[in-house]
């Protein structure tokens, strides 16, 4: 879907070329077989350090740090442009407050120890800012993606209404 963003934003239409896996898709950028994919960051960093594939930008407002001299669509003049891959942990619609609390404490406890941290910058993962952690903060933020990406969605054709 990020690729699919990235076409609405630069006015492009684009033939999605689906896989099953990273293997084929990486073997058939290697081989110049499809011209870009935005996979996530952290598997394809080995192969644009080895220089076996060129990176394009970063998908986020800024550089990563394993790739710091690759500049991010934003600074490529993509100013309104952002399409970072996020996680978040979600349960079932119902589960008791206390029990949502308490397994918020221990995620936030085990993304700052600093093990997690090294781990995830390896593969180019940041972990959000203390303010972004809140389950309140999850929920507003899962909204405002919905209707994000509705747009690029519906134009992708992947939307059926």
């Amino acid at each position: 879907m990020s690729c699919e963003m990235l076409n609405a934003a630069i006015g492009v239409k684009v033939t999605h070329v689906p896989y099953r896996d990273i293997g084929p898709l990486t073997q058939d950028l290697i081989a110049g077989r499809m011209d870009y994919q935005c996979p996530l960051p952290g598997t394809m960093i080995p192969l644009i350090q080895t220089n076996k594939l060129k990176g394009i930008a970063t998908l986020g407002k800024g550089r990563l740090a394993a790739l710091p001299n690759l500049a991010s669509a934003h600074e490529q003049g993509l100013t309104d442009f952002e399409a970072p891959n996020w996680y978040g942990f979600f349960m079932p619609k119902g589960t008791p407050e206390p029990i949502i609390r308490k397994l918020n404490a221990a995620a936030i406890a085990t993304l700052d120890t600093p093990s997690v941290q090294q781990r995830l910058g390896a593969v180019a993962a940041t972990v959000v800012a203390p303010e972004r952690r809140s389950p309140e903060y999850l929920r507003k933020f899962v909204n405002s993606e919905i209707e994000k990406w509705a747009v690029p969605i519906r134009m992708s054709g992947t939307l059926i209404e």
